[in-house]
This record gives C-alpha cells, structure tokens and sequence, in this order.
C-alpha cells in the first residue's frame, strides 16, 4: 500500500503543475462550465433589519391598508359634518304662460309677473337629538382607530412573514453550501476509487457506486440552489421589487430568547395582540350603534333660518328673513328602528364570542410557538455533537480505506450520514430562529423594533 501511496503523491503533484499553467481566464471559463455563480452574488448585502424596513413601508398590502384607513378617515368627516350647520342656496327662474292675477267682484288685479327670478338661502342646524349624531362620530372615531391598529398588525405579520423568509433563504443557502461539500467529498473518493480500480485493488461495483454517489449529490446540489431561487423571489415579492433582483443576506444575530414562564406569555399576549384592540375597538362601535339607533324613537329638535327672494314688483316686499323652530318625531318607519337596535345587539354578542375565541386561539398560538422553541433549542445542542461525530466518523472510514481495511461503501456512508447531520444541524438551527420569530409575533412583540440594529 505504501507503493500505491506514492503513485497517488505523484499523481497529485502533476496536477498542481497542470493548474499553476493554466491562467485566471481559464479558471473563470471553467468556472462557467461548472454551472451558476455561488448564491447571492452581486449586490450590496442586505441585513434582515434592513428587509423589514423596506417590506413594511413597500409591501402591496400594506397599501391597500392605508388606504382604508384613510376611507375610515374620511367617515369620521362625514359623521362630524352632521352636528353642523347645513347651509342649502337655491336660485330659479319661473316663466308663465298667463301672469297670475285675481277677481275682486268686476275688479282684476295682477299680483305677479309673467317671468321671475327667485332664490334662497337656508341654514339649518341640529339643536337636540338626544346623542344620535354624536354617537355616529364617536363610532367612526372607534372605527378610525380599530383600522389604525389593523394597519399596524398587518405590518407585523408582513415583518414575520419577512423574517420567516429571509431565514428560508439562509437555510436554503446552507444546504447549497452542505450539497456542495458532499459533492467535493465524493469527488475526492471518485478519484481514489478509479485509482484502486486501475490497480485492481477494488471491484467494479465499487466503482459504479461512487459514480452513482455522485450523481445523485449533484441532483441535491441542483434542488438546493432552485430552493434558494424560490426563496429569493419570495423575499423581493414581500418586498414589491421585481422576482428576479438577486440578493445576499447575511446570517442573523442571536436575539436574546424571549426567556419567559407559559403563563406569562399568555398574559402578554392577551394585553399586547393587537387582535384583542382592534376587537375592543369594534365592541364600542357596536355599543354606539346601539345608541345611535335607539335615539330614532326620539324626536329631533332643530332650527331653520333663511333669506328669500322673489322678483315680484306687486308684491309689498319681494324678499323677507324667516326663521322656523321645529321638532320632527319618526311615527313608523315600518320596524326599521327596532331592527337596527336589534342588529346592533347581535353583533355585540357575535364580537363577544368572537373575541372569546382569539383569545383560545392566541394561547394555542403562543403555546406552539412557546413549545417549538423549547423543542428546537435541544435539537440544536444534539445535532451540534452529531456534525462532529460524523466529521470524525467520515476521517475515519478514509484513513481506513486508504490503508486498505476499509470497504468504499463505509467511506459512501460516511459521507451520507455527515451530509445528514449537518442538514439537521441547520435545519434545527433556522427552526429555532423561526420559532422564536413566531414566538415574539404570538406575544404581540414588534418584530421591526426586536431585530433593529
């Protein structure tokens, strides 16, 4: 064996001659030849706080958002404009077929003219209606603040979604990096395997397998670098940039756990989630409904004031000042008053058991978000011993190999279960990292603030 070490000395020291000759241009044309650029390349590189910033002030729904929250607005406007005074002007020409006039005995006497010019201008003005329009701007001010909050927890489930894929993108380009490794491995054993076959140390069969080996790694390396495409374009459609702008992360900065008892983060949920809120908000929406409407029994005290004219010159005088005190009481309205204070109970009762659920479902929310950190957190302390193992395991096998003791299917094996382990490895490590996102969005924390620089 130590002959055939020497050959393999040899070998590697002519290939060293015949890769100092060759120049740059043709490492990058081999390079081509290889496949894709390494991912991620080109660009400036983009920090998870910086995607947030982007993907909560950019993201398509996001905007649409604000734009109901600026139609809330609006409402609001509409509502206060019905406690003021409401000024009407009106201006009109009349023209007659016969002037007006009018018998007294055989006398005839004209008391109008064929064609005139009138107009008028009227104010009126609300003076009681037992807090009906009140209630109206109270409720649109609830609304107004209810779609406020949802704007605001849309941007944190944007940020979560954010978080969550850009943490995709960088187990994505872990397992390029690992498929990449395990190629390079085998690629290696290739070449001792051919060397051994050549000198009739190892069997045909042994042979096919490595190249089998190999061929299905590349299979993995391709997958991997399409699950890192895929990754990338759901990052720049979060946020609104074209699919295909290439971009490089780097990985993210332990956040201090949310180090907390169960019982806790239920009662921070509770006070924190803006679901909570924006159902508050919309019980007293419902609960001014109720008031609104039941002031339709009730009459509507209000005063009018206006100046007419009327082009009219045999009249004593053709514009006058009025000004009218009135009450104005609904009698029937055919049961729509009673219905909408009907509705309006309904839907307290209906937001009630509404808001009994998300509250069953946000403790379920941050239980399984609690449990999975929890859970996440031992498997990177176990598959963190395993990489080394089996790094250890596959030098092993090799130096086995080598000195002809060892069989080429345990060095193939070995090299599987270290691919295995480090996959695991990353796999529990983003797991962690999307565990504890998930865990700090179910608290109602403000994840744009928790990964701040």
């Amino acid at each position: 064996m130590g002959f055939i070490r020497w050959l393999r000395a040899l070998g590697y020291g002519c290939l060293a001659l015949v890769l100092a000759a060759l120049s740059p241009a043709d490492f990058a044309r081999a390079g081509d030849a290889a496949g894709p650029a390494a991912p991620g390349g080109g660009g400036e590189v983009l920090t998870i706080y910086e995607g947030l910033s982007i993907a909560t002030e950019e993201n398509r729904i996001l905007k649409i958002a604000s734009r109901e929250t600026d139609m809330a607005g609006q409402d609001t406007i509409i509502a206060r404009s019905r406690m003021l005074p409401k000024v009407d002007a009106s201006l009109d020409e009349t023209f007659l077929a016969n002037q007006p006039g009018a018998h007294f005995g055989s006398f005839q006497a004209l008391t109008a003219e064929k064609s005139s010019l009138s107009y008028e201008v009227a104010v009126r003005q609300t003076l009681y209606d037992f807090g009906a329009n009140r209630y109206s701007y109270d409720a649109s001010l609830n609304s107004l603040e209810a779609q406020r909050l949802n704007v605001e927890l849309l941007r944190n489930r944007v940020a979560l979604d954010f978080v969550i894929a850009y943490l995709d993108l960088l187990e994505a380009e872990k397992k390029i990096d690992v498929a990449d490794k395990e190629v390079q491995r085998l690629q290696s054993h290739l070449v001792d395997a051919k060397s051994f076959y050549e000198e009739g140390v190892i069997t045909k069969n042994d042979l096919l397998e490595a190249q089998v080996r190999l061929s299905d790694a590349r299979q993995r390396l391709l997958t991997a670098r399409n699950g890192r495409d895929i990754a990338e374009s759901r990052i720049n459609s979060i946020m609104a940039r074209p699919l295909r702008t290439p971009v490089r992360v780097e990985d993210v900065r332990e956040i201090s756990p949310v180090r907390v008892e169960l019982e806790e983060a239920w009662r921070t949920a509770e006070e924190e989630r803006l679901e909570l809120q924006i159902l508050n908000r919309e019980l007293r929406v419902a609960e001014l409904d109720e008031a609104r409407s039941r002031a339709g029994y009730l009459p509507e005290f209000f005063a009018r004031g206006a100046y007419t004219y009327t082009e009219n010159r045999y009249q004593l005088h053709e514009d006058n000042w009025s000004l009218l005190l009135g009450v104005s009481l609904n009698v029937f309205s055919g049961g729509s008053v009673k219905a909408e204070v009907q509705k309006a109970r309904y839907r307290q009762e209906r937001l009630g058991e509404l808001r009994a659920k998300l509250i069953d479902d946000i403790r379920v929310e941050v239980e399984t978000s609690y449990l999975d950190s929890e859970n996440a957190t031992e498997k990177v302390a176990v598959t963190k011993d395993a990489v080394s193992q089996a790094d250890e395991n596959l030098r092993i096998h090799r130096i086995r190999y080598e000195e002809g003791v060892g069989t080429a299917t345990d060095v193939l094996d070995a090299v599987t279960l270290l691919r295995i382990a480090e996959t695991n490895y990353d796999s529990a490590l983003y797991d962690l990292k999307r565990a504890r996102a998930r865990l700090m969005f179910a608290m109602g924390i403000d994840l744009l603030s928790a990964y701040a620089q």
